[in-house]
């Protein structure tokens, strides 16, 4: 695997690289991209934009582009939402944008996704930059070309598929993250272990402690190992079809606790390290010869500030209906049958739901 890019291959020809290069790399990257110099449209928010967004500009101004007045948005979940993406919407198109403008969009998930489905409903279509800050970012929602914002009755159910036309990973900001949002990010590292690849999931295990610390090499390594699992499936599997849902292993649950909860009570990767949990549990009562407690042991370094236990467990599983994922009125839900082999089924009782939830209750 090289150590500077991993590439996604999809149908028709289409390629697009994630190149692991410090932002000052961002104009030499968007000209090996083919995008037109010119205005550029660079949306962040107010966790990132003090640390990078006027650098970006810096090295954008220097190499000829002539980026528009930087959008900054309120940091956080509810961010994902229709007043935030109008305001994408005003801002671009009052400063005259043209089907040419590629959009920036600097931070975290929240923000690739919101900026990303901006760019993919501006004038039909804009071409559209990623530059993840956020170790979730960098090693999932960058990846893939999902975009959209939260409703009211779950998340992400407005959304559209839309591939960027690179994705500059600046592995040199995950240094500048706090703790919370480095250990949440690890829960979608630990995922892309879990359900493709044991000799990962081994080394995590392994190296855990080197993680935490974010030793740089260990830390690029992982990055690296962790996005090219993901644009492997994504190539594989565009539209999640098939392959691809396997990336939603303990997702129908924790988007479940994220809506029940209320938005920012967890962050994402304490939802999915507890929904996790809980897929666990259902995996190894349809699976019983998993080897439930090495995966467990994995799963409970995943620190998570907040307990469910609180939660109305009849609401959580009735919310999990809402998912995206279910068909004719029934359940799909990724499990594991062994480390690096996961699967999506649509034959789980509710008993075994319950489970789940009690497993991650008391966890």
């Amino acid at each position: 695997m090289a150590q500077d890019a991993v590439h996604i291959n999809l149908n028709g020809g289409r390629s697009y690289a994630i190149q692991f290069a410090p932002f000052r790399a961002v104009p030499r990257l968007l000209a090996a991209a083919e995008l037109r110099k010119g205005p550029c449209l660079i949306v962040t928010d107010t966790n990132v934009a003090g640390l990078y967004l006027e650098k970006l500009r810096g090295y954008l101004l220097k190499a000829g582009w002539s980026p528009l007045p930087g959008l900054i948005l309120p940091a956080g979940e509810r961010s994902k939402a229709p007043e935030l993406l109008q305001q994408i919407y005003d801002h671009a198109l009052g400063a005259g944008i043209d089907r040419q403008t590629p959009v920036l969009a600097l931070g975290g998930g929240v923000i690739g996704d919101l900026a990303g489905y901006a760019a993919a409903t501006l004038l039909r279509g804009l071409p559209l930059v990623h530059l993840p800050t956020s170790l979730i970012a960098q090693v999932d929602s960058s990846i893939g070309g999902k975009t959209g914002i939260n409703h009211s009755v779950g998340k992400n159910l407005i959304g559209a598929f839309y591939q960027p036309k690179l994705v500059c990973t600046d592995l040199d900001a995950l240094q500048s993250l706090p703790e919370l949002e480095w250990t949440s990010g690890l829960a979608e590292v630990v995922k892309h272990g879990l359900i493709a690849d044991a000799e990962f999931a081994h080394e995590l295990s392994t190296n855990w402690d080197r993680i935490l610390r974010r030793d740089k090499n260990t830390v690029r390594h992982m990055v690296i190992k962790a996005a090219a699992i993901k644009a492997r499936i994504v190539s594989e599997d565009e539209r999640e079809s098939s392959l691809r849902a396997i990336l939603n292993f303990g997702h129908t649950f924790g988007h479940a606790i994220e809506r029940i909860a209320g938005y920012g009570q967890f962050t994402h990767g304490e939802a999915v390290a507890v929904g996790m949990r809980a897929a666990l549990k259902v995996s190894v009562l349809l699976n019983p010869d998993l080897p439930y407690t090495t995966i467990d042991s994995l799963l409970k370094r995943l620190p998570v500030r907040n307990s469910i236990k609180d939660l109305d467990p009849t609401k959580l599983t009735q919310t999990m209906y809402f998912d995206k994922k279910v068909q004719a009125g029934r359940l799909r839900l990724v499990l594991l049958r062994g480390i690096g082999s996961a699967y999506v089924t649509d034959k789980v009782t509710e008993e075994q739901i319950s489970a789940g939830w009690d497993s991650a209750r008391n966890a």
